[in-house]
Formats: C-alpha cells, structure tokens, sequence
C-alpha cells in the first residue's frame, strides 16, 4: 500500500479482472465560456455621419479609436483603441477591413451569424470610386454594431 502524501489516506490499487475494459479516464473539464465585458454606446448613424463631415474627418479617427476599445474591452480581444488609432493615422486604408472584421467576430463569438466581415471593408475601397461606398460601409458596420449591443442589452 502507498500514502497519499497530501492527505495521508492509503491509496488502494484498483483490482483489474482479466478480460474487464479499461479503466475510463474522468472527462476533461469544459473549456471556460468567456465572460463578456463592459457594454458598448451605441452611436446613432446619422449623428456619426455629419461629425464627421464636420469636423473634417477628425470625428472618424476618435469613432475607430471608441468603438474598438469597447470591443476590446467586452472580449478582451481585438485590435483595442490605441492600436486602432496608430493604424488609423499611419495606414489608415486597413481600418474599413479590420472594423467590419472585428464586428463580425462580436456575432460570431455569440455563435450567430456575423451581418458583416472582412470583405464589408471592399465598400470603403475600392467603393471609394462610386462615392457611396464609404457611406454603405458605415451604415453597415455601424448599424451591426449598435444591433449587438443592442442585442447584450444596451439602450441608446
């Protein structure tokens, strides 16, 4: 017989029987569900249009900067604001693709359906070159995001 030398109980050797199955491992403990953090503003579409056409585009810089420190926050994943906002000022045509993305991830991190995704970006460029496209991209990335948090229970 062995001891058990966190407790000091006798460990009793568990007989085997010729032909008996093997014994069954205990089953590993299910992963964690993640937690979701702090929930986002919703930012009315409109509102974020004209700030932006306002203040000359600056509006736009400080909304990449929000909305991804409120997704960073809520999954503890992502991009986070600084980060978005270093991108913005420095590459600032990767934004359109990296937001819609990180949308999606929300809705799929939920097991739904992402409304947008990468590919929503290609309405920002080359959508560009039909003037509306930025606005599509918006209004379709902006609008699934304030139906998520809409959705984990946000007011507006």
């Amino acid at each position: 017989m062995t001891t058990d030398n966190t407790t000091g109980a006798e460990q009793v050797p568990t007989p085997v029987y010729p032909g008996a199955p093997a014994p069954v491992a205990a089953p590993a403990p299910a992963a964690p569900v993640p937690v979701a953090g702090q929930i986002g503003t919703m930012r009315s579409t409109g509102l974020c249009i004209v700030l932006a056409i306002v203040t000359l585009g600056i509006y736009q810089i400080v909304w990449y900067f929000k909305v991804h420190s409120e997704m960073k926050r809520h999954t503890g994943a992502g991009l986070g604001g600084g980060i978005a906002l270093l991108l913005t000022l420095f590459v600032g045509s990767v934004m359109p693709y990296i937001t819609s993305a990180e949308v999606g991830n929300l809705y799929t991190g939920k097991g739904q359906k992402a409304p947008v995704g990468g590919a929503t970006g290609l309405w920002f460029f080359p959508g560009i070159f039909i003037l509306v496209g930025p606005l599509v991209w918006f209004i379709k990335t902006n609008g699934a995001l304030n139906d998520y948090w809409r959705s984990q229970g946000a007011t507006s």
